[in-house]
């Protein structure tokens, strides 16, 4: 028998919307869904089709048409009235849209396996001023904003809007007791007899703050506690879901017990500060929850370029106070936590009186006690989840690192590859893998030119190669020319998250690489016979963000790798652990 949930708190806009259809329509969407055109969605907006049909966007029942974009831009108001602070919008290429026909059209909407999950009504169809919702949305254009970013950069420029209807959810194979939609938390809430609840909105590991912090708030309030992180987009370099939801899985037990929930958000954050703050507490509305947390700087995305916040401290905490009767969800207010090492015991930042020894560790901080092996203490969190952390983040000397040649033909990249990898081979205790330039063409991208377009293909596929190799503790040394600025910064950012990325530049100059031409490829060049060949007819772009600077006309190739393992030794990569890895 399943518990009635009409005591719960209403959904926003008082309807739960589910918009997945039943079998046999499902089945018949998928039999017509060969007649229309088809959608891939990225990874944003299947996060973003699961909330619509599980009913955590209620009461969106489609990617928003163009009046409702307008009024959520302009005033955080959905065209019915109801506050919505987020555009929820399918973004497509111009290409795309302009095969459809407003009021007629339908897409598959389909996963990046061709799987078809939805089908969408066409109503509007538009370019959208993405620059004036960049302002509107996330007060800043900034380009170090990662919402800003993937809004201008990363997304697409045309908009599509239309209801929605569900064919299937998206595929999961993780953590299935925990990922529960809005009907089934709340099913949950009403068998456990729960009515007040406070939610926790997360995309870091807890620690002994964060479980300070929400037991308070939950004491506070006199209701339980549903810990519910955000496991679609977060913001890059976040740790990923899989450590943050084993950490949270042994959190649970410092609660006591029938008091706390842990369940899976499936929303990627667009970490858009005040606004995001009261998205937040209508998505946890439509779960069943009556209370939100909003902490210091709520989806606050740190500093801008110059160093200065995107957002005030406190700035996401007025904007919900002010809406507050519109969300319908009571916001629980939350200072920063602090341990005070002469009590042995967390406090809010503002009750520290003066005198009073405060100890913290930074989420930088953390990080590099993580690379480096060092002491975690146990004031700052439990034993057991700083254990799990090791075990996706080991010491640096545990870690795969990819070492990046960047320099023209003849510079000496492929010499002093060969040389610093015969110096890895010989270390031992990882493998190696050399993805040299003229090998990667013969292997990998023997179709290819050399045009831009083709130079850049080549760059991401040795990019991609790389990030597997580092993603699994290995070493990758990577010597092509790689021109191009744009592309080596996409290569560090793929493989970044993974390990370490060491770029060196080869910066001999091309007198030197003329000298060496033991192919006759300079003269070519310059006699007009190859075309768009770097240094001569075509642009090379000198890195300014190298870790490592080597000119080979003053440094032999060993002498050169030499410099290179210096470099490594003092980032940590290896050295005297390095036997232990």
């Amino acid at each position: 028998m399943i518990a009635t949930t009409s005591h719960l708190i209403a959904p926003h806009g008082d309807e739960l919307v589910n918009l997945i259809a039943d079998p046999k329509r499902s089945a018949d969407l998928k039999a017509h869904s060969r007649e229309w055109p088809s959608w891939d969605l990225t990874a944003r907006q299947v996060c973003d089709l699961e909330l619509l049909m599980s009913g955590g966007f209620s009461p969106l029942r489609g990617f928003m048409n163009r009046a409702d974009y307008e009024g959520v831009c302009h005033n955080m108001k959905l065209a019915s009235g109801l506050i919505w602070p987020m555009p929820i919008t399918l973004d497509v290429t111009e290409e795309f849209a302009k095969q459809l026909k407003p009021g007629s059209s339908k897409i598959a909407l389909r996963d990046a396996e061709g799987v078809m999950l939805a089908v969408l009504n066409v109503e509007d169809v538009w370019q959208p001023d993405r620059m004036a919702e960049a302002k509107a949305v996330f007060n800043s254009t900034s380009n170090a904003h990662p919402g800003v970013n993937y809004l201008l950069n990363k997304g697409n420029a045309w908009y599509v809007g239309g209801s929605i209807e569900g064919a299937q959810k998206p595929s999961h194979y993780d953590f299935h007791s925990l990922r529960l939609t809005p009907a089934q938390l709340r099913e949950d809430f009403a068998e456990m007899g729960w009515r007040r609840i406070v939610a926790f909105q997360t995309r870091n590991p807890m620690h002994r703050a964060h479980q300070e912090l929400t037991f308070r708030a939950a004491k506070q309030v006199e209701a339980n506690l549903l810990i519910h992180p955000s496991v679609g987009m977060t913001k890059p370099g976040d740790v990923d879901y899989f450590t943050r939801v084993r950490c949270y899985q042994l959190l649970v037990s410092k609660y006591p017990p029938g008091t706390v929930k842990l369940a899976m958000l499936p929303l990627a954050m667009r970490m858009g500060g005040p606004r995001e703050a009261i998205w937040h507490g209508l998505i946890r509305k439509n779960h069943g929850c009556t209370h939100l947390i909003v902490g210091r700087d709520h989806a606050g995305p740190g500093n801008d370029v110059d160093g200065k916040p995107f957002y005030g401290p406190y700035d996401a905490q007025e904007l919900f106070k002010k809406h507050e009767p519109e969300i319908g969800v009571t916001m629980v207010p939350f200072q920063m936590m602090v341990y005070l090492e002469d009590q042995d015991r967390y406090v809010p930042d503002n009750e520290v009186s003066n005198g009073s020894r405060v100890l913290n560790i930074s989420g930088t901080e953390l990080r590099r006690r993580l690379n480096e092996g060092g002491d975690i203490p146990g004031w700052f969190t439990y034993p057991e989840v700083v254990q799990e952390l090791r075990r996706s983040y080991p010491p640096r000397h545990k870690q795969g690192v990819t070492i990046f040649f960047t320099g023209l033909s003849g510079s000496g990249k492929s010499t002093i590859a060969n040389v610093l990898m015969t110096k890895f081979l010989e270390m031992g205790g990882r493998p190696v893998t050399l993805l040299d330039g003229d090998l990667v063409r013969k292997h990998l991208s023997s179709e290819l030119g050399f045009s831009k377009e083709h130079r850049d293909i080549n760059i991401r596929r040795i990019g991609y190669v790389a990030s597997e190799i580092t993603k699994n503790g290995g070493i990758a040394i990577c010597a092509p020319i790689a021109p191009y600025d744009a592309t080596r910064q996409h290569v560090r950012e793929l493989i970044e998250p993974h390990g370490g990325f060491i770029l060196v530049h080869v910066a001999t100059p091309v007198e030197t690489c003329e000298q060496r031409d033991r192919k006759g490829l300079y003269a070519k060049a310059r006699a007009g016979i190859l075309k768009e060949f770097t240094g001569i007819s075509d642009p090379y772009e000198e890195p300014k963000n190298a870790e490592v600077v080597i000119n080979t006309a003053d440094l032999s190739p060993e002498e050169a790798a030499q410099e290179i393992i210096l470099h490594l030794e003092r980032e940590g990569f290896i050295g005297v652990n390095s036997a232990a890895a």
